[in-house]
């Protein structure tokens, strides 16, 4: 008896008997307070917030400004890079195309690009379009991110090429590891299956049937007299006080089916509906079926589960396709976060309640992003009174005092082994390739990444053999240490790593083996 019972308590969690749609009252005036509350607590330009319920658009506006240097205001069209959040609609495009027969979840990549590899043959002819979705390649935190950022002139052939040298941290299945470029290798599947671009496929079979008329795959695609987008800012330490710094880029261009989507309040209202709807749109077009939907928010990969957790009802975390997923006071969480340099996103889907909030943001101010959003939360489930403002503010004062504070400790005195200008010259590795450090003057070294031109600066000396590269755009944050390898008296080739702890993971320096031509 005691078995049929826990079978009956799995089934009846499976389809959701536990988590019965509840209809519940919602204010918006909490939100738009708390958006305003963000732009002045944690210095931020401008703000876009959505929020859905009960098959309604309760929220859908801009807040503050979208570039401070012209002070034009956001709006409900302002176009933010919703960055990864793209990798929600890449397993959405996925999900149609196993729909129409054309694939399976389960197939392995090497069936529709015969030349895909990495590092590990054994892996890479085994791993499955599913994989690639949810983070369990076997390939590192951020692995070989530096071909596609800082923005490069790679192709995805040159990609797919490079990957094949990309170390691998793990064997298959073995554990999570966010991972970028798997999911541009599912834009190329999607791709070679459906005989179009990613970027096509997903403007003409997402968001033009979603009602995204505005959303577009790309930074590129925004049409050339369209000036209502955000621009990303960093907040960084000066002599004067913290200041706000704009940093144009180009909404992750490289990233493609990774994040490269830019998109506005009122259309992302229409994908949360969309959602809600299981995968119906607004519009009435049915983009992907319910058992899809299951598929995309089942958890796939699991996640580690602190003690600490258990004071938000969270006993269970993991990945799905595209999706974070976890149970969250009884009912399930869904979401996805985006970032790049000076610009966020953050999407929580709550399907028990019908309810759905995204908040865009043109600075770097995650802990913003989680406030607003727990805030809403704790009105929809009706939580105990916390003050997630004064958390998240403390938290992010934290972290820039961390940023503002750092210095690299002094090296230990020995000089360098040769003159500097031994330590120039062309320096490759098989999976980014050319870096080239110059002697610039009588005691200076550059350094420049080759398909990267943000990535170049100077390289300091540290100690003995290693130096440290300072990169020009110093709102990187991404300086490096150079690590020369010599023998036989001469410079055979070299190590990177980042200098600083908050480094982002994107910039995978010490995946590099740099060899001296």
């Amino acid at each position: 008896m005691r078995k049929l019972v826990v079978v009956l308590l799995v089934v009846a969690l499976a389809v959701g008997i536990f988590y019965p749609r509840q209809p519940t009252s919602f204010s918006v005036h909490s939100v738009r307070d708390n958006a305003q509350r963000a732009l002045h607590d944690f210095t931020i330009p401008g703000l876009a917030v959505v929020v859905v319920k009960d098959g309604k658009v309760l929220v859908a506006e801009g807040f503050g400004i979208r570039n401070v240097q012209t002070g034009d205001p956001v709006n409900a069209d302002t176009l933010f890079g919703v960055a990864s959040h793209t990798k929600a609609f890449t397993a959405a495009a996925i999900a149609q195309l196993v729909e129409q027969g054309k694939l399976n979840w389960d197939d392995r990549v090497v069936q529709h690009i015969p030349e895909f590899a990495l590092s590990d043959r054994t892996i890479s002819d085994r791993i499955t379009v599913r994989d690639l979705l949810s983070h369990r390649t076997g390939l590192g935190l951020g692995a070989g991110d530096l071909m596609i950022w800082p923005a490069t002139d790679k192709t995805t052939a040159d990609l797919l090429t490079g990957l094949a040298h990309v170390p691998m941290a793990r064997d298959l299945r073995q554990g999570f590891a966010y991972n970028n470029l798997m999911f541009v290798v599912a834009g190329e599947v999607i791709s070679r299956v459906s005989g179009m671009p990613y970027a096509d496929y997903v403007q003409q079979h997402l968001l033009q049937p979603a009602g995204m008329q505005r959303s577009v795959i790309g930074f590129s695609k925004i049409p050339s007299g369209e000036q209502n987008f955000a621009i990303g800012h960093a907040e960084i330490r000066a002599e004067q006080g913290d200041e706000l710094r704009p940093f144009a880029l180009d909404y992750l261009e490289d990233f493609a089916a990774a994040g490269a989507l830019a998109s506005s309040a009122n259309d992302f209202s229409q994908w949360l509906l969309t959602q809600l709807n299981e995968g119906e749109s607004p519009t009435g077009n049915a983009l992907f079926t319910p058992e899809s939907q299951r598929t995309m928010w089942q958890l796939t990969t699991p996640l580690s589960v602190g003690p600490s957790m258990a004071a938000d009802g969270t006993y269970f975390r993991g990945v799905g396709l595209g999706w974070f997923v976890k149970d969250f006071h009884g009912v399930r969480h869904i979401s996805h976060s985006g970032g790049i340099l000076g610009m966020l996103s953050l999407t929580t889907i709550i399907p028990e309640h019908d309810f759905a909030i995204t908040v865009m943001s043109n600075q770097q101010a995650f802990d913003a992003l989680t406030a607003i959003t727990n805030e809403a939360l704790e009105q929809l489930l009706d939580l105990p009174d916390y003050d997630h403002f004064a958390s998240a503010k403390a938290s992010y004062q934290d972290m820039m005092a961390e940023k503002g504070e750092f210095v690299l400790a002094p090296g230990d005195g020995s000089a360098a082994s040769l003159d500097i200008a031994d330590y120039s010259g062309l320096f490759s590795d098989n999976w980014y390739g050319d870096i080239i450090i110059a002697q610039h003057g009588d005691d200076q070294l550059t350094i420049r990444f080759a398909h990267s031109p943000l990535l170049l600066g100077t390289l300091e000396h540290y100690q003995g053999d290693t130096f440290v590269a300072r990169w020009n755009e110093r709102l990187l944050e991404a300086d490096a240490f150079v690590h020369f390898e010599l023998q036989d008296g001469e410079v055979r080739g070299a190590r990177m790593e980042a200098v600083a702890p908050f480094t982002d993971f994107s910039f995978d320096f010490h995946n590099l083996k740099l060899i001296k031509r």
